[in-house]
């Protein structure tokens, strides 16, 4: 029990689909995340050249260009929220990722938490969602417990739209209790201050445990504007609360640095003062390798329509290093797989849907759709769950799901109760979990394989996602159900009525597939980012050593007692 028994997964890439077929699907995908690198582009832009030229008279970076600095050279950022507010206005105004950039990003040689506020975008100005999107990426930083970097550079709330992001349980004040709750668990939190830190954006870098200033930089309850208005005083907000005030007077800040450039060095070197990362001791002696089966081909695996079935196992082959997996429980519940491999050369627990048709064990002679959960794929992966959980295995939920079973056998089997022992579990597990929306996320079975109400550390979606309870022709029929016969044809004569029920069903299918956009859902923040299939790997990657990072706050087995050798054992045949 020494070593996790990983075995050889996949098959060569022309082995697993001729290539005509990969090559259509393969066009497909690249039309979609050609789409994608666009729509990033937009967002990425901000309010545009003239906003940033006006940033730069000023002697100050975009918080972007401040990212780059900030992560070390060569790598990655890993942004999340991208596209939250996409599409919206705010009488003729649009927000671009809510005014904010929340990204993971590698520095000296660490994952954290960066949030910055975009000072291309209404000097960086919170509008509706903006909180929403500032807690959620706290609430990844503490799940991991990864350091939190803050570039503040903020004007406070966008005052037209004050009602949407001011009151509530989410409001703007919520990020302060996020920044409270990091600060009780013991992660390090460092702010930079470059601006306009004006009311909730001057009580934001309060609480971390480094603040710097810039010379151009204030930090104030209310600023001079505000300040003449209700006391006629005619002051500067580098006069009320710059860094001659708060770094030397009310001590609200630690140092004071001259420019940007300055401040970015000095944040990277307070993390170079973290203990050092953990990855490598629970990388047990294993070195980090690629999938033997490339990661790009994943693009080329996945059709074009969304109706035709694919391989899952050829999808974690060519996510886990060197494409080996041991799969626990392989003969039974076979429309799910679950198993552990390594990412990066850490173990991580992965649960996928299969597709197709697969044997029916309830009915030897028949065989039954996949992308289903039925009783034995629900008590496998529950058991599955609570194992990794107790070992500290993270776990990665490969989602591609259209629902439970349903009928009068389905609840003979007592479906509703297996069901309930899955959520149950997946609500009260401790280990990081990460969801990725394959293609389907429908129905319960979206809630079961972890979804974004069930609290995983991040969910990503991928161009061809299309997350809702049902598909958009299936609703419109149960929408319509009293207007139609047994055989769901419209039931009425009359020409009139019947046209107006073709509409009605036409505008309903046609709204629910709007809905299914995975860009319509990251705007709402229904999910996490939309991320390319070829981008998968990495993604894992981050989540893997982000998983590992920290040491001493859960329980993480050394893989000779994991209770997943138990359940292996007991589900083997006997001679």
């Amino acid at each position: 029990m020494a070593k996790v028994p990983l075995i050889p997964l996949g098959s060569p890439r022309d082995a697993v689909l001729d290539k005509g077929s990969f090559d259509k699907n393969l066009e497909a995908m690249r039309a979609k995340d050609a789409e994608l690198e666009r729509r990033r582009a937009e967002v990425h832009a901000g309010w545009g050249e003239k906003y940033l030229e006006r940033v730069h008279a000023k002697g100050k970076l975009s918080s972007r260009e401040r990212i780059e600095l900030l992560k070390d050279a060569g790598t990655q950022i890993r942004e999340v929220g991208t596209f939250v507010n996409d599409g919206r206005k705010f009488g003729k105004l649009a927000s671009p990722a809510a005014g904010v950039v929340t990204a993971y990003c590698r520095i000296e040689g660490r994952w954290a938490m960066v949030i910055a506020n975009d000072n291309t975008v209404a000097s960086g100005s919170w509008w509706p969602r903006t909180p929403e999107k500032i807690e959620r990426a706290q609430e990844m930083a503490l799940r991991l417990r990864i350091p939190v970097v803050y570039l503040v550079d903020c004007s406070g709330l966008f005052l037209p739209e004050q009602s949407r992001s001011f009151p509530g349980a989410t409001g703007a004040g919520h990020i302060f209790k996020k920044n409270a709750e990091l600060s009780a668990a013991g992660v390090p939190q460092i702010a930079g201050v470059f601006g306009d830190c004006i009311a909730g954006g001057g009580y934001m870098p309060i609480i971390s445990d480094r603040v710097y200033m810039t010379e151009q930089a204030y930090m104030v309850i209310a600023g001079a504007a505000l300040i003449k208005g209700a006391k006629s005083q005619h002051l500067s907000s580098l006069d009320i609360g710059g860094p001659e005030v708060h770094v030397h007077q009310s001590g609200c800040a630690d140092v004071r640095v001259p420019d940007d450039q300055v401040a970015i060095r000095m944040i990277r070197a307070e993390l170079a003062r973290l203990a050092s990362p953990a990855v490598d001791f629970y990388r047990h002696g294993a070195d980090p390798l690629p999938p033997h089966h490339p990661a790009r081909e994943l693009s080329g695996l996945f059709p074009a329509d969304h109706r035709m079935t694919y391989s899952a196992d050829e999808v974690i082959a060519r996510l886990v290093d060197q494409s080996l997996f041991w799969e626990v429980l392989p003969n039974r519940g076979k429309e799910m797989i679950v198993g552990v491999g390594r990412v990066n050369g850490l173990y991580m627990g992965f649960v996928a849907n299969r597709q197709g048709l697969i044997d029916d064990p309830e009915h030897h002679d028949h065989q039954k759709a996949a992308g289903i959960l039925y009783r034995e794929g629900i008590a496998k992966v529950s058991a599955f769950s609570r194992a990794c959980n107790t070992d500290g295995i993270p776990l990665v939920w490969l989602q591609d799901i259209s629902g439970f079973d349903i009928g009068v056998e389905a609840e003979r089997l007592g479906l509703l109760g297996y069901g309930s022992s899955l959520i149950h579990t997946n609500s009260t597990n401790t280990v990081p979990m990460f969801t990725v929306l394959l293609r389907k996320a429908s129905g319960a079975g979206y809630y079961a394989m972890a979804g974004l109400p069930y609290d995983p550390v991040v969910q990503l979606s991928t161009p061809i996602t299309r997350q809702s309870v049902m598909e958009g022709r299936t609703l419109a029929i149960a929408a319509f159900n009293t207007k139609l016969d047994d055989n769901f044809e419209i039931a009425t004569t009359d020409p009139e009525e019947r046209a107006a029920i073709e509409a009605g069903m036409r505008e309903t299918e046609a709204r629910i597939e709007g809905d299914m956009d995975p860009y319509a859902a990251a705007s709402r923040m229904d999910t996490d980012e939309i991320v390319e299939t070829g981008e998968l790997r990495a993604w894992l990657e981050l989540f893997a050593e982000a998983s590992y990072q920290s040491s001493g706050y859960r329980t993480v087995r050394n893989p000779r007692i994991w209770s997943l050798h138990d359940i292996a054992v007991l589900s083997e045949a006997r001679g």
